[in-house]
């Protein structure tokens, strides 16, 4: 009986320890089999080989520079990729040193550091590889409960295993720094590089390599913009560890923690950065692209996610010389207009008759055109309602040069603050391959986003009269030393169906003598101007105009030879690229290639001509617009010392140039618009100035013509060009014709020839 017992007792140990050792295997089995039904997709899909080697991204497009430079990007991550060969070598030491000390040893988990975290629950570390993380920021979102959690994890262990299968080590360092968002739109090491620290990935010095690294924890929390104290203690922490793995010396510890925290931000976004007109103008311009290249090639692609790269003609040193001469010179204008209106009633507006009315008029259709009221009226409001929230007054940003300012005010009073704003429009293009290489079509993107480039037409004022004398060349072989009279010269009614005889004087009321054309185009007679149209009409000049790029529709009038017909800067720049390119119009042209992601070329353009004259006709225009520069309405650009600008508080500056320089002043009626249009043999930059309305402006010409309004920008940018000679702008003349030219450009030759009539003597047609 007793050893019956003693049996069973006996029997029972034996039974417990099965029980022991099954449940001690069960443990590795059922994490095998949990590994393997998650494997199989029991648990969800897991991303297939295919999507591990190439994890899904929305690619950045980019836009390039002709001189290599990325200006922008179109995006809905900002997130460009970079090779492990562009990364600064202490971004790998410190990420490696900080995020896992033995990344080079394992295969995507690390079992000590997971047994590590196991027995410390947590508080010890998570024992996540750099792997692991690459693999939880591309393929999994973050769980909503404990078990899903630990479904997630295996998740992550499998995918890092097979991700270790497919990429290098190097490849995995790249990923885990191209996928990281480092916030404030830097998504990836080479936004964030540009955006942080203006620099690229490959240039980024240690100690900001470890601000980055810091970030990889929370990019938020340990944000150097957001928290600069955070950060900095952060850093530092990194510093201690790459100590720790002996990747810098105990003094190379000490000296890099006292370093200060050191950001050079440059926030990017669609209405920041370089060249945001020309951006947005791009991205119209890809739209339509993309829609032609989906018709041709039945291929899809999407500007914000597919990384394009799109190679421009723009040039990124002159873009921000030309950005630059406009603030220097658009400020000081502004500063300039604000004092002397300042003490007017219907500032900034200048009328004849009912001010008040007119007034109102522009204010409301102003406040039609807001956001604000499209909204409201959407909505159903009624109008009393929609012009009460507009007059009453609330706390706003208002541009302003220098830096925006907090007030408060009404948003209709806003309105007519915005009113007072000098605008600009610049555009700089290489006349023999219409190149553009600087577009700048307004003060501030943020603020006024209609670009004076492209989509503005104002009146060209005198920047028109070239037309007039290149159709008066080309047609009757005028000299540029033929002498017409000063006088007032009319154009009788019924000629062009005209409604009544057409004199137009000269701005400055002076008449008397005989002018040159070279003389009367230096100076922007109008007289001789109208003499030319009475010659040749209206017809040729438009025809001409038509064959240099002009779109739009010009009326068959007498008075377009003064410039009323309204054009864009980019018509106007486009067409003076005849005169410079020997008689060739050469359209402009923005975009010289497209790529996709992997550097294959979808797409190549090249710029329209069109023979237009011949070069001798071309070369003789050139020799009059020189004039202007001489001794004309732009001979200020002459200017060598400050004793002629000692009454000019807006210009200011002694440009000094003393190389050739063609180019033409432009002022319209109660100077409304003012432009100058500039050439030098290899680059064309035209600027026009106004503001919005053209019944605001300068109340005289002193201050409202364009040598004062347009040319400063024009010759402060060329200083600035002229100053860099890795552009080499050119100073030489512009190139003669190799076979002899057949018009006289002498004009002590001209004034001794026996037979001046065959020279374009006009006296006769004046009797």
């Amino acid at each position: 009986m007793a050893d019956s017992k003693k049996n069973k007792e006996s029997y029972d140990y034996r039974k417990y320890v099965k029980l022991f050792w099954l449940g001690v295997l069960s443990i590795p089995v059922g994490i095998f089999l949990l590994f393997f039904v998650t494997w199989l997709g029991l648990f969800g899909a897991l991303p297939s080989v295919e999507a591990i080697a190439n994890p899904p991204t929305k690619l950045a497009s980019e836009i390039i520079s002709s001189d290599g430079e990325e200006i922008g990007k179109f995006y809905l991550e900002n997130r460009t990729t970079a090779t492990f060969d562009e990364l600064s070598p202490y971004l790998s030491q410190a990420l490696i040193a900080t995020e896992d000390e033995r990344f080079y040893e394992h295969s995507g988990i690390d079992f000590r550091s997971l047994a590590r975290a196991i027995y410390g629950l947590g508080s010890k570390g998570g024992g996540s590889t750099i792997t692991q993380q690459l693999a939880k920021m591309q393929f999994t979102e973050r769980s909503r409960n404990i078990v899903l959690r630990i479904i997630q994890k295996i998740k992550e262990y499998i995918i890092s295993i097979q991700i270790e299968s497919q990429y290098t080590k190097k490849e995995i360092i790249a990923a885990y720094f191209n996928q990281m968002d480092f916030i404030h739109q830097g998504v990836g090491i080479n936004s964030a590089s540009r955006i942080y620290f203006n620099s690229t990935p490959d240039s980024l010095k240690l100690e900001q390599a470890a601000v980055f690294v810091g970030m990889c924890k929370n990019p938020v929390s340990f944000n150097p913009k957001g928290n600069p104290n955070d950060s900095f203690g952060r850093r530092n922490q990194v510093f201690i560890q790459m100590h720790k793995n002996k990747m810098i010396t105990d003094e190379e510890l000490d000296s890099l923690k006292q370093l200060p925290l050191v950001l050079d931000f440059k926030p990017q976004g669609h209405d920041q950065g370089l060249a945001p007109y020309f951006r947005a103008y791009l991205r119209n311009y890809m739209k339509n692209w993309l829609q032609e290249y989906e018709e041709n090639t039945g291929n899809k692609l999407n500007l914000y996610t597919d990384g394009l790269k799109i190679y421009t003609t723009m040039d990124s040193r002159m873009q921000r010389y030309a950005e630059e001469a406009v603030q220097e010179h658009m400020s000081n204008l502004q500063r300039v207009f604000f004092k002397i209106e300042k003490d007017r009633k219907y500032r900034p507006f200048h009328f004849q008759g009912n001010s008040d009315k007119q007034i109102e008029q522009i204010l409301t259709q102003a406040m039609k055109r807001t956001p604000r009221y499209k909204t409201m009226k959407k909505a159903g409001a009624k109008t009393e309602e929609i012009e009460k929230v507009f007059n009453t007054p609330r706390a706003m940003s208002v541009f302003a040069w220098g830096g925006d300012i907090d007030t408060v005010m009404t948003p209709m009073d806003s309105i007519r603050y915005y009113k007072h704003f000098y605008q600009v429009g610049m555009l700089s293009v290489e006349p023999q391959t219409g190149f553009v290489k600087a577009w700048v079509g307004g003060i501030d993107y943020r603020h006024f986003k209609y670009d004076h480039v492209k989509q503005g037409k104002r009146q060209v004022g005198s920047t028109f009269k070239p037309f007039v004398y290149a159709a008066a060349i080309t047609q009757k072989h005028y000299s540029p030393c033929m002498q017409v009279p000063n006088v007032k010269t009319c154009i009788e009614k019924g000629t062009f169906d005209l409604l009544k005889d057409w004199c137009p004087g000269n701005s400055d009321n002076e008449y008397g003598g005989m002018l040159t054309l070279k003389e009367a185009l230096a100076k922007s007679k109008n007289t001789v101007t109208t003499y030319l149209m009475k010659q040749i009409g209206p017809g040729p000049v438009i025809e001409l105009a038509r064959k240099m790029g002009v779109e739009e529709d010009i009326p068959i009038q007498p008075s377009i030879a003064l410039g009323t017909v309204d054009l864009s800067v980019y018509e106007m720049v486009g067409s003076y690229t005849t005169f410079a390119n020997k008689g060739v119009y050469t359209e402009p042209i923005m975009v010289t290639r497209i790529e996709d992601k992997n550097g294959v070329v979808l797409d190549e353009f090249i710029p329209l001509t069109n023979e237009v004259m011949g070069e001798e006709d071309a070369y003789v225009i050139t020799n009059l617009l020189k004039g202007v520069t001489l001794s004309g309405t732009g001979r200020r650009l002459r200017f060598k010392s400050e004793d002629h600008y000692a009454n000019n508080v807006v210009t200011g500056f002694p440009y000094g140039f003393e190389n050739p320089i063609a180019g033409k002043t432009g002022t319209t009626q109660r100077n409304a618009d003012g432009w100058f249009m500039g050439m030098v043999p290899n680059l064309i930059t035209g600027v026009w100035t106004g503001c919005e309305d053209r019944a605001a402006h300068f109340g005289n010409t002193y201050y409202g013509q364009g040598a004062t309004t347009a040319l400063p920008i024009w010759g402060l940018y060329m200083r600035k060009c002229y100053a860099d000679a890795a552009l080499k702008i050119s100073k030489e003349d512009f190139e003669r014709p190799e076979s002899e030219i057949s018009i006289q450009l002498d004009c002590g030759k001209y004034n001794n020839a026996e037979e001046p009539g065959e020279l374009g003597d006009p006296t006769d047609e004046f009797n």
